[in-house]
């Protein structure tokens, strides 16, 4: 078996009265690229801040980089990058001074050696004297990651790291956190855009701080059982309406000139569709994509609440 660079069990975290992690099993393998998917609340953020040894376990246990979460926090923490959901560099400092400063709380033998190299990496050198405050969201992000991973860590947990960046920074950042993933380095990272967790090699789904499904993106669309059916042509909007409120419909959406509705039950969709008045409509049935199976869990979680 693949040595996991997490293999954590059973854990358990309160805050007060509520608990947010209830009986969490999760393994990442060394290496892997994993998505940590699930809606507001859901204990993602508790579990990173766990694994990293920020906050203890109020029950359960494994390990995380093969040492011991409960008993080997602070060695876990040397070895493990962790990316903030918020900017939490000084903003009054350049980004030089800010690597510095995360520099001298690893004790880095050589910093201007390895801020040189984090800095030429990252695409920051023409940056290297602009303050943090004055970056953009994009390169504020690109900074963090290169503070996360200055001291060589090999596992980096990532927080949302993309949120509020434009695409194609986006899509800059997680080149990067693939090439870092070539070099051996573990990723475990949380989000909510479906197109970057469909670059993940597999999805873990969180809810009520329990892990509800994982695998690769397809297996997890798979699970779900989901059935959509799509249609073009004119009138859209007027057909998106009436199909919201038909029975079995769990979601009717439009997407530019394209209406895509979805469920779990084919032959309710079948009979929502029939029932339309909109002949100039096009249906065809198509596979679900993520962000469709996303959407059915969050409905479902909140179902199970109400």
């Amino acid at each position: 078996m693949t040595a996991a660079a997490i293999d954590v069990h059973d854990l358990v975290k309160g805050f007060g009265a509520r608990r947010v992690i209830d009986g969490l099993t999760l393994r990442v393998n060394a290496g892997e690229v994993c998505g940590f998917l699930g809606g507001n609340g859901s204990g993602k953020t508790t579990t990173i801040r766990m694994l990293c040894g920020l906050l203890r376990p109020d029950g359960g246990g494994g390990t995380c980089l093969g040492r011991d979460l409960l008993t080997e926090a602070a060695a876990i923490r040397r070895q493990v990058g962790y990316m903030t959901q918020q900017f939490s560099f000084y903003t009054d400092l350049t980004v030089t001074e800010n690597l510095d400063f995360v520099a001298r709380l690893y004790e880095l033998p050589d910093r201007r050696t390895a801020i040189a190299a984090v800095l030429d990496r990252m695409s920051l050198a023409d940056r290297a004297q602009q303050l943090a405050g004055e970056l953009s969201g994009g390169w504020k992000q690109r900074m963090a990651l290169a503070a996360c991973v200055l001291h060589r860590p090999a596992l980096l947990l990532l927080d949302e790291p993309t949120a509020g960046v434009d695409a194609r920074a986006r899509r800059q950042f997680w080149d990067l956190i693939h090439d870092l993933a070539a070099e051996g380095i573990t990723v475990l990272v949380s989000t909510h855009y479906m197109d970057e967790a469909e670059r993940c090699g597999r999805v873990v789904y969180l809810a009520g701080g329990r892990l509800v499904v994982q695998g690769t993106a397809a297996e997890v669309v798979a699970h779900a059982r989901l059935v959509t059916f799509e249609a073009t042509g004119p009138g859209v909007e007027r057909a998106v309406r009436a199909l919201r409120a038909a029975p079995g419909v769990e979601t009717a959406t439009v997407f530019g000139q394209a209406l895509r509705v979805a469920g779990l039950d084919r032959a309710a969709l079948s009979t929502a569709i029939a029932g339309l008045d909109a002949p100039g409509l096009v249906w065809r049935e198509v596979e679900p994509r993520l962000d469709d199976v996303f959407i059915h869990m969050l409905n479902t979680q909140e179902g199970e609440a109400e």
